[in-house]
């Protein structure tokens, strides 16, 4: 089977090209809920597992200059590949100027070897559903002696030595992981990392098992749960529904210093006169335009003059 696939165009990291380093059948160390993949047993290992001379032959025919970005990833989770090293020292010989980016599910960081070859990586997207052990198990349905403690100490370090951009993913589930109590011990653990952006979203196809997402608007709730500080951005438009809310400068103001938003944002919360109040407010300076990992959020114009000045 075919281990490239794309490029897709992904909102958040640009044109992207795919390598599956397990095209054959899933191979995963959980067994999501939420899951777009039928369920399956979890297993620590890849049992069928694809050449590295293969994926980098395959590579080479559909390379080009346009793509932003090659993605590694898998039916299942791609650093369980037994060759991921060497493979991403191939990536970094041909490359050129595109962008190498893997998507985990951040277990294997456990792993010595696993942890030192994502550091050679230009992007590394790391989902962390749940930090306390109880949801944890209860969403992402981990393989045996997988605990959740170990993982995030190690998602914690990575971040401190990671010389690339790092992405953290969290998929909410309606009534397992979007507790208050929950998203207060995520947010305890977000503010030790050092990270270039942090997607919070929901499910957005068919799951595996019987659960639910949660709407836009409750996302847009949940990230105010967070603290301000943090680079929160809401990755899930599937469940969006318009608020065509009214807005005066001031709300518009306070809104943005609590949590940048991005025009896809705007669009769904601001009417239009609101949007209009907006454009004037980036006309005279309040609010500026700041890029973050392939997406541009407004912010409050001192808070970017406070950052330049740090």
């Amino acid at each position: 089977m075919k281990t490239i696939f794309g490029p897709i165009n992904s909102r958040r990291f640009g044109s992207s090209l795919g390598i599956d380093l397990s095209p054959a059948l899933k191979q995963c160390n959980f067994d999501c809920l939420y899951c777009e993949l039928a369920p399956s047993a979890t297993t620590d290992e890849q049992k069928n597992v694809v050449d590295v001379s293969t994926i980098i032959n395959e590579l080479k025919e559909h390379l080009h200059d346009k793509i932003d970005v090659i993605t590694i990833t898998a039916n299942g989770e791609p650093t369980l590949y037994p060759y991921l090293d060497e493979l991403i020292d191939e990536l970094n010989k041909i490359k050129n100027g595109t962008q190498t980016l893997i998507l985990t599910n951040s277990s294997t960081l456990v792993n010595e070897k696993v942890f030192n070859s994502l550091l050679k990586l230009d992007q590394v997207k790391l989902s962390l559903d749940a930090v306390s052990n109880s949801v944890f198990k209860r969403i992402d349905r981990p393989h045996v002696n997988i605990e959740i403690e170990q993982i995030v100490q190690k998602v914690i370090k990575f971040s401190k030595v990671y010389k690339g951009k790092l992405f953290i993913e969290i998929l909410f589930v309606k009534d397992l992981n979007d507790t208050k109590e929950e998203i207060q011990k995520l947010n305890d653990v977000l503010m030790q990392l050092k990270v270039t952006r942090i997607d919070i979203g929901t499910i957005d196809r068919p799951p595996a098992y019987p659960v639910s997402g949660v709407s836009y608007k409750e996302l847009h709730e949940i990230s105010h749960l967070f603290n301000s500080s943090l680079p929160i951005h809401i990755a899930s438009r599937i469940h969006a529904e318009l608020n065509n809310a009214s807005y005066d400068d001031e709300e518009i103001l306070n809104t943005l210093d609590k949590r940048p938003l991005t025009a896809e944002d705007i669009d769904l919360l601001f009417d239009e006169e609101s949007k209009k109040r907006l454009d004037l407010l980036i006309k005279n300076s309040r609010i500026a335009k700041k890029s973050v990992g392939n997406l541009e959020f407004f912010i409050l114009h001192e808070n970017e003059e406070r950052k330049r000045a740090k």
